[in-house]
């Protein structure tokens, strides 16, 4: 069967062909790097970091590309207002996105594509939809011409029609249609960068269209990612340009993940009802956080409460003590966990082949969990199918990132285990409970 996705631009089930035999290629929208992120951007790179590991995992070869805006108006009014450069307030953003990706232990994409490092691509792609006569210069200014293309809005189903009549775009007298939208733009204020129509700065929807055109050769990747709010206009607008430069839809796949609202609520700043993702991060950890964005299907909102993080905290607990009593258990008996070792893993990886349903791959984790302390508390140990149930759940944890560690004995360590061990059954209570605080200290009980 091989792994199916939701694909939003057929709305479907398909299964994943990559273009290239064992080689996936996916680019996923980043961050405009001009304020700390919220919990809410967490869940794309959550979602598509579990996407890689797993495509990794079933042998392909990715090629996962981001982006980081990090020249906007948004970028240029804070580089105004503290008097720094708009690099500066780029790179502090960029390593502030950074650290929080990493507590949530996921992987950085294999390139990190910033706009301004690539500006002549952009400018030349931009030239090329000129040429093609998909686009025209006014005044120093360059748009898009939506009637340039057919089937304009296939992806989020919005109709050129009703965009015009809902005046669902900015009103603006240089261009000639309202629903044209602006490849480069005129600026005389903060950055700009020379062009063949003057000074100034691209526009949001060209810079991913021309940095995949320019990344990956083959011109149309495997896989477009992004949260559901970027269907339009952002990637309507992108397909657009790779439809009249290149005549495709620039992905077979588009991807996008579901919202996140907190306490029943969308997440607004006008409202306060807004978490940032290193409070988040630093009031549940990353482990936990990770795990409550895993328990719901990607493509569904997910309602983020104190309940379903302390629920969440809960069960890391049931996998980090199950965790660490297999791995001890069979460092006592001298089974090698650095090893390899035949995986029971059906159910899971069954359920991340189904659109990369980490729901149920959450309750085939658990599933295993349970077989384990199952067999922890028999009499007699079946090395066997413990050293099969410890690599299965190591496999697991790392699919889905979630950074459970297990302690490693020392020669003291397990010659503490054999004097507890002792004590128990020389019924020295004493003894034992003090031994057993020894191993607890350490991380090991």
């Amino acid at each position: 069967m091989g792994i199916s996705l939701y694909n939003s631009w057929s709305n479907k089930r398909e299964t994943l062909v990559p273009r290239i035999s064992g080689e996936v290629s996916m680019y996923v929208c980043g961050p405009t790097v001009y304020d700390f992120i919220h919990v809410g951007n967490l869940r794309p790179v959550v979602v598509f970091d579990v996407l890689r590991r797993y495509l990794e995992f079933s042998g392909y070869k990715v090629h996962y590309v981001s982006n980081y805006t990090d020249i906007d108006d948004k970028i240029i009014a804070k580089a105004l207002s503290a008097h720094k450069s708009e690099r500066e307030i780029a790179e502090f953003f960029i390593d502030s996105f950074e650290k929080d990706v990493a507590a949530i232990n996921s992987l950085l994409p294999h390139q990190k594509a910033r706009v301004t490092e690539f500006i002549d691509e952009i400018i030349s792609y931009i030239a090329r939809l000129i040429e093609k006569g998909a686009a025209y210069e006014v005044d120093g200014e360059v748009y898009f011409a939506v009637n340039s293309v057919s089937d304009y809005g296939h992806l989020s189903n919005m109709k050129t029609d009703e965009l015009i009549v809902g005046a669902r775009v900015e009103a603006n007298a240089k261009k000639r249609s309202p629903i044209d939208f602006a490849l480069w733009k005129k600026t005389d204020k903060g950055i700009t960068f020379p062009s063949p129509w003057g000074p100034g700065r691209p526009g949001w929807h060209t810079e991913c269209a021309a940095m995949i055109d320019k990344l990956f050769p083959q011109k149309m990747i495997d896989i477009h990612g992004g949260g559901f709010d970027l269907k339009f206009p952002h990637h309507d607008n992108e397909i657009a340009q790779s439809m009249a430069v290149n005549g495709n839809r620039l992905a077979t796949f588009w991807l996008h993940n579901g919202f996140v609202t907190l306490n029943d609520e969308k997440m607004s700043k006008s409202t306060g009802n807004l978490l940032a993702a290193k409070e988040a991060l630093s009031r549940y950890g990353g482990p936990a956080l990770r795990l409550a964005l895993l328990s719901t299907h990607y493509r569904l909102p997910i309602n983020l409460t104190e309940i379903v993080i302390e629920a969440a905290k809960s069960e890391l607990v049931k996998c980090e003590t199950a965790y660490r009593q297999v791995s001890v258990t069979l460092q006592r008996l001298s089974v090698d966990i650095d090893g390899t070792y035949p995986l029971a893993i059906e159910a899971f990886t069954q359920a991340l082949d189904d659109d990369l349903n980490t729901s149920n791959a959450v309750t085939a984790m658990f599933d295993t969990i349970r077989d384990v302390n199952r067999e922890l508390r028999k009499t007699v140990v079946d090395t066997t199918k413990l050293s099969s149930l410890f690599f299965t759940l190591k496999t697991m944890f790392h699919i889905l990132g979630l950074d459970i560690g297990f302690p490693r004995l020392t020669t003291a360590d397990q010659d503490l285990y054999r004097r507890y061990f002792e004590a128990k059954q020389n019924h020295d209570f004493q003894q034992s409970d003090e031994l057993r605080k020894q191993l607890v200290q350490r991380g090991i009980f």
